[in-house]
């Protein structure tokens, strides 16, 4: 068994005295782990780092072996050890991706998607607001897309105002009556309405955080959502 594809270094971790296990996400294969022989020498390692962007060759005597990867670097992102805001989206980015998808499933929506993300960590300072966009896309990856189009009970588009968190389906004002407050505000940016203020990409933050929770709970356990997530989070209210 053989293929070749495109990956971004998620994880990584040692197997034996020199060769590592590493997770990537991949424009085809979807999530993939295998061992690089010689991965946990001091010249591969440092490469090896999470968000780096690789050629890989993934070969295995039977399709549901671990198999090895054959790596080559196409593109660092070293340059966000300087930024530690965008050092942590970068952590939570892997760090979800990793607890969220299965292995060996492709997601090209969402593949497509993070690679624009990875991209705006380095260049764009409102990547925050693309990285709420990502959660969304990430939600409709595992089938539990928000439906937003219009209230879920009255059927208007019209003022839409909140989210219900149960169903992740809007609510307009008049449709919410007494039950508002216990509703989620919505942020007009989740509806791509105007720029995204901080206090948004937050009230968006704790939506999505409240149905990837929700979602991912079978494979969580009993354990919280990923450290790296909650950091992100912590840093970005900081900066409100």
């Amino acid at each position: 068994m053989e293929w070749q594809d495109e990956g971004v270094l998620i994880a990584m971790r040692p197997h034996g005295e020199a060769s590592a296990i590493i997770e990537v996400f991949t424009a085809v294969h979807g999530r993939h782990a295998g061992v690089v022989r010689g991965g946990a020498s001091r010249k591969v390692a440092a490469i090896m780092q999470p968000g780096t962007q690789l050629a890989v060759t993934w070969r295995a005597r039977l399709e549901d072996h671990i198999g090895s990867f054959s790596v080559e670097p196409l593109q660092s992102r070293a340059a966000l050890l300087g930024d530690r805001l965008a050092l942590a989206g970068l952590s939570a980015i892997c760090a979800m991706l990793r607890v969220a998808l299965p292995e060996r499933e492709g997601h090209p929506n969402l593949w497509r998607a993070t690679m624009a993300l990875l991209a705006a960590l380095e260049h764009d300072p409102d990547w925050p607001a693309l990285y709420l966009r990502w959660e969304l896309i990430l939600l409709e990856e595992l089938g539990f897309g928000l439906d937003l189009t219009r209230c879920a009970a009255t059927g208007s588009r019209d003022d839409l105002a909140f989210v219900s968190p149960k169903t992740g389906r809007a609510v307009s004002r008049g449709g919410a009556g007494e039950w508002a407050d216990r509703l989620f505000p919505l942020p007009q940016c989740l509806m791509g309405q105007g720029p995204a203020s901080a206090a948004e990409v937050a009230q968006g933050l704790a939506i999505t955080g409240h149905f990837l929770a929700r979602e991912l709970a079978p494979v969580l356990g009993n354990r919280p959502m990923p450290e790296a997530r909650t950091r992100l989070l912590t840093m970005l209210e900081k900066r409100r």
